[in-house]
């Protein structure tokens, strides 16, 4: 069990991050920040948040710039380096290939997509399958709207999940054909309309309704897997969501 003061200083350098995404930020100013060693940061900062501090740092970046294409008419260029970024091709591929469709598209879509692919890879994953079911359980205020969840290989909402479904309430939940391996589960709630891309965890007084279970383990002797989510309001320690908002008539 994490202590407090171990949370607290993840907490600290996660903020510190927030504050400071146009400058170089390196592993040595994130253990100075938390006020550790930067091998016992490290495990700590991985312990609380599921990834490591440079993932977590890279996220939140993204989602700046999501942001910045959302809410000003900044030239991607200029958002690309106001996030981190010192290459315009690099910024561009990756936020494509995490976000789900490239920085202009984003802008064009208002945060929303119209598709969004699974990830049919079955590279080292093995040839069995297995179902995912559960209940998905939310206060009034986080069911509003509607809720995704997705299969993914870490505890972040990026690329192409592996299985996925949006629900329109809080309720029953399947997940067909999810391959042999270890996952999460995610979840975010959305509305169209709201201002949920345009919320800061580590600054916003609503911020937006998450979920996060795992890592589970789909096993080829496995037929179905029961996994209950709770939404719940995300932590400054969650990873950012870093999928467009799949546009649900």
């Amino acid at each position: 069990m994490m202590n407090d003061a171990g949370i607290r200083a993840v907490e600290r350098v996660i903020r510190y991050m927030y504050e400071n995404l146009g400058e170089e930020i390196t592993i040595d100013d994130m253990a100075r920040t938390a006020m550790f060693s930067k091998f016992h940061f490290s495990r700590i900062f991985h312990d609380v948040t599921g990834i490591s501090p440079g993932r977590f740092l890279s996220a939140i970046r993204l989602q700046a710039a999501k942001r910045l294409l959302i809410s000003t008419s900044l030239t991607v260029t200029d958002i690309c380096y106001r996030a981190g970024y010192t290459s315009v091709g690099t910024f561009s591929s990756r936020f494509a290939a995490v976000v789900g469709i490239p920085p202009t598209a984003y802008r064009e879509g208002r945060g929303y997509m119209s598709q969004l692919r699974v990830n049919g890879r079955r590279n080292n994953w093995g040839t069995c399958s297995g179902m995912i079911r559960g209940q998905v359980t939310a206060s009034s205020a986080e069911a509003a709207g509607l809720i995704f969840i997705g299969v993914f290989p870490d505890p972040i909402i990026q690329g192409q999940p592996i299985r996925y479904t949006v629900l329109r309430d809080a309720g029953s939940y399947v997940l067909d054909d999810v391959p042999q391996g270890t996952w999460y589960v995610l979840g975010h709630a959305f509305a169209r309309g709201d201002s949920v891309i345009l919320r800061d965890p580590a600054n916003d007084d609503r911020p937006p309704s998450v979920a996060s279970h795992g890592p589970i383990t789909v096993r080829p002797d496995m037929v179905t897997r029961h996994v209950d989510v709770r939404m719940r309001p995300m932590r400054v320690t969650d990873p950012p969501m870093l999928l467009a908002l799949l546009d649900v008539a």
